[in-house]
């Protein structure tokens, strides 16, 4: 990953759940600096701004709770066209914004990987499998939906068509401790890989996370990251409106970043769900930006140490 271009695409996305606050997620990355640190790195980096929903006619659901439609739909439509785009040039990384925004950039990012003859592969860093449908949700927040969307699944008519659809056994979660029934059910049924936080407890995550970025490297894949910020306990990272108790730690999320740097693998990113009305004095923002630095190679003991001799 040396000398990356990175082009930052801000997706103010506040309409895939009832809690507001995620439209202010892109501004906070960068205060916190996620710009100057990519370029300290000695990468490059583009922001493109703030995007803004594609306008879509009403339409309707069969689900009476689904929440903001058109507005979902209209974000997709945007973002998946941003990430097609963007991906001819760099490495996308998208500042939410909350978890629907995934719907767009992960399609745009499967249609770019086809356009190169390549497979996407996606690893899903969060504390929930977001693999809903439209049909399926009881909450109708549709930031729980984005995977069922790429891979596939039924009930998503009213969105745009998929040009490229990612394969369940593409798909790798990690860090799960709220998964409702209906998706627990769909995802024993499928391929997906999923790692939850009593396998990562026993077992460390290293492991599981070096099995699946070697299946990527072996299919000649590109990589999409979904980082949400409920991938960790909320005791590091409170600015967020879907805190489940029990997440990563600091160094469990910075051994993640580093390992899928040591991968080269990765072609795009998602940093969702950071909501700074929660945050404690830009704490949250601030790991996240750590976080995407330890993806494009900083080390966490890697500065000169004070010698006690």
């Amino acid at each position: 990953m040396e000398n990356t271009h990175c082009i930052l695409i801000g997706a103010p996305v506040d309409c895939g759940k009832r809690n507001r606050g995620c439209l202010m997620g892109p501004d906070a990355y960068r205060t916190a600096g996620l710009a100057e640190a990519i370029t300290g790195l000695g990468h490059t980096a583009t922001d493109l701004g703030n995007l803004a929903p594609a306008d879509v006619p009403e339409t309707t659901t069969r689900n009476p709770l689904v929440y903001k439609l058109e507005e979902n739909i209209g974000w997709t439509k945007t973002l998946s066209a941003a990430a097609r785009d963007a991906a001819k040039s760099g490495m996308p990384i998208f500042l939410g914004g909350d978890h629907a925004l995934s719907l767009g950039s992960v399609a745009g990012m499967a249609a770019h990987a086809a356009d190169q003859n390549r497979p996407l592969f996606v690893l899903w860093l969060d504390a929930h499998s977001d693999f809903h449908t439209p049909d399926s949700t009881d909450s109708g927040n549709l930031h729980g939906t984005p995977v069922g969307y790429v891979t596939g699944r039924d009930g998503f008519d009213a969105f745009p068509p998929l040009p490229a659809v990612v394969p369940t056994e593409n798909v790798c979660m990690m860090g799960l401790r709220s998964v409702d029934d209906a998706e627990h059910a769909a995802l024993q049924g499928s391929d997906v890989t999923y790692v939850d936080m009593r396998a990562i407890d026993e077992g460390g995550i290293k492991a599981p996370l070096s099995e699946f970025l070697a299946r990527v490297a072996a299919a000649n894949g590109m990589l999409h990251v979904s980082l949400d910020v409920d991938f960790l306990d909320p005791s590091i990272a409170p600015a967020v409106g879907t805190t489940v108790p029990g997440g990563a730690t600091m160094r469990e999320a910075h051994l993640v970043m580093e390992l899928l740097h040591d991968s080269a693998l990765v072609t795009s990113l998602d940093l969702v769900e950071l909501n700074p009305f929660l945050d404690d004095r830009g704490r949250t923002a601030s790991l996240m930006v750590d976080l995407t630095a330890s993806l494009l190679g900083r080390r966490i003991f890697d500065r000169p140490t004070r010698s006690f001799t």
